[in-house]
């Protein structure tokens, strides 16, 4: 039986600042640090190519990530995809995502990716209004994300996402709709709108704690969560995660393989794998990271090899963020294994999850808190 392809996911970890709300690994910007770090890169991708996919096993989707992977030059950018085409093998019609911040982009830069093979642009806007970015510390200007998706047109991509995030600080349910209409305007093929969650340690945190700034209202992200389902139903795109539409056609192949519980290749500093029902993870340091590549050792910081129902549990956890949930039989075979039939009965009395007999999915007020529950079923 032939092993179905694999995902690879590329972490950039450089950003020009800090966001507010941001708790991801990364690293302000330097340019020597940059050239250390791609020198590094191509090694962790050519020693991967000899020690994990050993068996060739195809890759159907490459997903470039952060950070902020477009403050790397577009010459780095493109050395790093072909690197990975001489070491690894793409399938022909592998879709090659790009996150970018839409001020770190040019059209030149844009058309010189898409020659490289980039098949899909994600712009992080976050919002259409520039109020809520100045109060969540994104730098940039909604002028710039419009321009950035007109300049992404005019260089031929036809593959779009939007990231937008609502619950921000001082945003309301007309203010919301408003970032809603404006993204339409702009036409994209797929839009991610994400609930705003308080990370520990990040600025946004500390600003609650000190009362600078309000809490996520729950009552308001449902109703904001409820204007978006109607708003993108009504224009055409299909909710098909908790956080994703898509127009027919454009739902992103790389997150699905996620949710679907494929597996994957994680490059870069505290990038994830799961492969051969084996979960690993790099080091979440970028100096570290570099050492131990300089040395020829692939910086992998631990490894978890999951027994059948570790597998299922993940499968089951990662298949409620889906709209259309998960057999329902499968999630009472985890909570037999697990002994959570409490919480699953628990959740059902409380209107998280929905069952019709043959599919478990989460409702509106659990799509809300969906980590909450995953934390609750792990």
């Amino acid at each position: 039986m032939t092993p179905p392809p694999l995902g690879l996911y590329v972490h950039i970890p450089f950003c020009r600042q800090r966001c507010d709300f941001c708790a991801f690994y990364l690293e302000i910007h330097r340019e020597g640090r940059a050239e250390v770090f791609v020198r590094s890169l191509t090694q962790e991708i050519r020693l991967s190519a000899q020690q994990h996919i050993a068996a060739g096993r195809p890759i159907q989707s490459v997903y470039v990530g952060g950070g902020t992977p477009t403050v790397l030059a577009s010459t780095q950018l493109i050395a790093i995809l072909s690197e990975i085409r001489t070491h690894l093998i793409l399938v022909s019609d592998c879709e090659i995502t790009l996150e970018a911040h839409p001020s770190t982009i040019s059209e030149q830069n844009l058309v010189q990716l898409l020659r490289a093979g980039v098949t899909r642009m994600s712009f992080g806007a976050e919002s259409m209004e520039d109020g809520d970015l100045t109060r969540i510390g994104r730098p940039g200007s909604v002028h710039e994300t419009v321009l950035a998706v007109a300049q992404a047109r005019a260089a031929g991509f036809t593959n779009i996402n939007l990231d937008v995030m609502y619950g921000l600080p001082g945003q309301s349910l007309e203010s919301w709709q408003r970032t809603l209409a404006h993204c339409l305007t702009l036409a994209p093929t797929h839009l991610s709108c994400y609930a705003l969650t308080v990370e520990e340690n990040t600025r946004l945190a500390s600003n609650i704690q000190r009362q600078r700034s309000p809490a996520p209202d729950e009552g308001l992200q449902i109703e904001m969560d409820r204007v978006a389902q109607q708003t993108l139903g009504d224009a055409g795109y299909e909710r098909y995660e908790v956080s994703n539409y898509a127009k027919p056609g454009y739902a992103c192949r790389h997150n699905l393989l996620y949710w679907t519980n494929g597996e994957y290749l994680g490059l870069g500093p505290s990038a994830q794998s799961y492969l051969d029902g084996a979960r690993f993870g790099n080091v979440a340091d970028l100096a570290a990271y570099d050492t131990s590549l300089a040395k020829s050792r692939l910086p992998i910081e631990d490894r978890t090899r999951l027994s059948e129902e570790e597998q299922l549990r993940d499968a089951v956890i990662f298949g409620l963020r889906l709209i259309q949930g998960v057999r329902t039989s499968r999630l009472h075979q985890h909570a037999a294994n697990y002994g959570h039939a409490a919480v699953i009965a628990q959740l059902l009395a409380q209107q998280m999850l929905e069952d019709d007999g043959e599919r478990s999915r989460l409702s509106a007020r659990g799509r809300l808190l969906a980590d909450t529950i995953a934390g609750q079923l792990y």
